[in-house]
């Protein structure tokens, strides 16, 4: 009992501090020690040390060695097409094209884009922002709603529900379950579609709402940003290419290409199978021709310069990796604990169903963790091998379980502790007691919805 109560302080600690902005790359050693000592106490066999370098940072170093190509491509698409300009020629076209009365429309359709084409959620969010600010502003609609907008564009169903998402929430379950990233189509466009409708049916009636009891824009110091200058901007035939270049080249090197390749040498030389590595291979090559492509079509447009436009994103890569990873970490420590058995019980008794299994085990430590891609992966290496099993004896197809991991991730993980939502609100200069109600909505209730009616259409045998 005292191990579990160890557990839940921990957890407790970790969601407090990051949520008051504590790194996780510090927290997250620290907490998964802390849980040990209390294990320790109630007669466990922990060595702290051990625990440190042989479980802690072996996990760590595993997920980056298996994830970090992704990090490091996705972060460097993302800063070349945020540099050239093409992440904000997109935003400026979808603008035009909305028109009067459809500013929310054109936020969420804007992130929406540049996001499933494989832009990072946090570029998507720096890149939109001033655009939201000048059209929410000049149609005097309440800034609180900019978040939330920017949330359900960016951080709901290009990340984990469509088809095809080359974000690492849909890239994990690949390994464990020998998918591709277009894994259960028609259930990610259900999940897709009750996620963008749902959400923009809740902001327009808190819309509604707002003006009704004569709020306006408000006053916020950001009278400094004019939107964006188009003057220098690609066109938006040359920014979407790179976009439609990843995305096509993903579903022909997972359908066309790999699926024909021999890969028996894997499992003699490397001890793996090409259907647990061709997923990852073909969003590598995707990415790595949409990075080329868009330098190669703006390679003049780059204020300080190509090479240390692909510095940054470099950089950039190692954080987010980094603050991932050390999660992955942290729950891979707390897995092993004694405490952690009643707990995994738990989840595992829920239901026979193993849907609802994955559903409930990547959610919860999504949402324990603060991430998304943190809580799948530990909830996969912990579950998946056993959910795969009690899929294929109650003959689900794996697709459907990558497609419920993915969504169900994507649920709690975006709690007030969540570090793209603290990052968010940062950005957008506002507080969580302003916007978290709805960005809550948006990016736990709707999503948590939807994941439930994918979870009986998968049932059901849809694909």
């Amino acid at each position: 009992m005292i191990g579990v109560i160890g557990i839940i302080i921990s957890l407790g600690l970790l969601m407090y501090l990051a949520y008051r902005g504590w790194s996780v790359i510090i927290l997250a050693p620290v907490l998964a020690l802390f849980a040990s000592l209390f294990a320790v106490f109630s007669g466990g066999d922990v060595h702290l040390l051990a625990t440190y370098t042989e479980s802690f940072m072996s996990n760590l170093a595993n997920y980056v060695r298996t994830y970090f190509p992704i990090f490091l491509l996705g972060a460097l698409f993302g800063k070349v097409m945020d540099d050239s300009g093409a992440a904000k020629s997109i935003a400026s076209f979808i603008t035009r094209k909305a028109g009067k009365g459809k500013e929310i429309w054109a936020v969420v359709l804007s992130c929406a884009i540049i996001t499933y084409g494989g832009v990072s959620l946090f570029v998507a969010v720096f890149a939109i922002y001033p655009i939201g600010v000048a059209l929410f502003r000049n149609s005097d609609i309440p800034k609180r709603l900019l978040a939330p907008a920017i949330a359900l564009g960016a951080f709901t169903f290009t990340m984990t529900a469509l088809p095809g998402s080359p974000q690492i929430q849909n890239a994990i379950p690949m390994k464990y379950f020998g998918t591709d990233a277009f894994a259960a189509p028609i259930l990610g466009i259900v999940a897709t579609l009750i996620m963008l409708f749902g959400g923009m049916w809740w902001l327009e009636n808190r819309l509604k709402k707002y003006k009704a009891a004569g709020e306006g824009y408000g006053d916020h110091n950001d009278s400094h940003l004019q939107g964006i200058d188009e003057s220098n901007l690609p066109s938006f035939l040359f920014s979407i290419l790179p976009i439609l270049v990843v995305l096509i080249g993903n579903l022909i090197f997972s359908k066309l290409v790999f699926p024909n390749v021999n890969g028996s040498y894997l499992e003699t030389d490397y001890g793996t199978t090409l259907s647990a590595v061709a997923g990852n291979w073909s969003l590598l090559c995707a990415l790595l021709l949409g990075v080329i492509l868009a330098i190669l079509l703006n390679y003049k447009r780059f204020p300080n310069g190509i090479v240390n436009c692909l510095k940054d994103g470099v950089q950039g890569s190692f954080l987010a990796i980094m603050n991932t990873a050390s999660e992955v970490g942290y729950g891979n420590v707390i897995k092993t604990l004694a405490g952690f058995t009643i707990v995994a019980t738990a989840i595992v008794n829920v239901s026979s169903n193993p849907l609802i299994g994955t559903a409930i085990s990547s959610s919860v430590l999504a949402g324990v963790t603060g991430s998304a891609s943190g809580g799948l992966s530990i909830a996969l290496d912990t579950f998946g091998k056993t959910f795969l099993e009690w899929a294929n004896t109650a003959g689900i197809n794996p697709q459907v379980l990558h497609r419920v991991a993915a969504v169900a991730c994507g649920g709690l993980d975006t709690l007030p502790h969540n570090g793209a939502v603290i990052t968010l609100l940062g950005v957008c200069g506002l507080t969580h007691k302003e916007s978290y109600i709805n960005i809550g909505m948006l990016t736990v209730v709707i999503p948590l919805i939807s994941c439930a009616v994918i979870i009986i259409l998968g049932t059901f045998g849809i694909c």
